[in-house]
């Protein structure tokens, strides 16, 4: 053997995530989805910081104007600026979106957790998952927003109010499906021989599961992550559609939808807007969901 080869360094070792990232970055689509959804998040977090237009003032002067430099995307019924309602629209979609999902999520990896873990839990709570699987979701929804919406909107303003009835109503009837996956990747951690070797070694059960059981189940729970913004988007504009989301005065992309839905034929333009914006961002995340679920399961790497 020669010198040379003895005196070689040994090729870096690379972490688990660097290798996720790699595989990530070579998923075309999880890519584009990257990139819409970042140009997305940076137009709605910074466009107030360029466009200085209030998107509720009304100037009844300025109504039904087509695109033009003051106004690029046109007014409405009232006059108010469409680029920067739908600005605002996407900020609080977004925002409702993250919400619900960190909450579905909590909720889903605790009962997950307890279920895959406990085995005298396991029983009452995938019966009540199946429960609410079982329940149809947009009339529940409906019915939690017409019980609490005015109760809540007087005790703590419309604003305030309204966005935590539905960024409740959303969490607490989407945590299912988190909930089924992460007992099933906790009934297989369990039988690891790490899990085994920390159980006869006298590790407390608290422990166990913050130290060794939810990093394993890490993986899983950002792709359903990812897919319940999606889906918390979608639910949030369903509602505002119906009228039965924000005030008039505080605008989503689902309000701006049910607005305008009137005048569809005369403006097109104020339909199509907020649909493209809720279709591109809707299909960016679950892009994005994509590529971290091939990314993060060693089965489908190199596909």
């Amino acid at each position: 053997m020669s010198d040379t080869s003895l005196t070689q360094p040994a090729a870096p070792r690379t972490g688990k995530w660097h290798d996720v990232w790699i595989q990530f970055r070579h998923h075309k689509g999880a890519m584009s989805g990257m990139v819409v959804l970042g140009l997305i998040v940076i137009t709605v977090v910074l466009g107030p910081l360029l466009w200085h237009i209030d998107p509720t003032e009304i100037a009844m002067r300025a109504r039904n104007k087509g695109p033009s430099l003051a106004h690029p995307f046109g007014t409405d019924q009232l006059g108010r600026d469409l680029f920067a309602r739908l600005i605002a629209g996407g900020r609080v979609s977004l925002t409702v979106g993250v919400t619900a999902m960190l909450l579905s999520l909590s909720l889903g990896t605790l009962i997950g957790v307890c279920a895959g873990y406990f085995r005298r839990l396991d029983g009452p709570l995938m019966r009540l998952t199946d429960m609410f699987l079982a329940l149809p979701l947009l009339p529940l929804l409906l019915v939690m927003s017409m019980l609490f919406r005015e109760t809540l909107a007087r005790s703590l303003g419309p604003e305030t109010g309204i966005f935590l009835l539905i960024v409740l109503a959303i969490g607490l009837t989407s945590w299912m499906h988190t909930a089924r996956l992460v007992r099933g990747e906790v009934l297989t951690l369990k039988e690891r021989e790490f899990i085994l070797a920390a159980r006869s070694s006298g590790t407390r059960d608290g422990k166990m599961i913050l130290r060794h059981v939810l990093p394993n189940v890490l993986s899983p729970v950002l792709v359903s992550a990812t897919l319940g913004i999606a889906s918390a988007i979608i639910t949030e504009s369903s509602l505002s559609f119906l009228g039965l989301g924000f005030p008039p005065d505080f605008p989503t992309w689902g309000r701006l939808l049910f607005d305008a839905i009137d005048q569809i034929q005369l403006y097109p333009i104020r339909v199509i807007l907020p649909g493209v914006a809720i279709s591109l961002t809707v299909l960016s995340v679950n892009y994005v969901g994509d590529g971290l679920r091939d990314a993060m399961d060693p089965r489908l790497r190199g596909r």
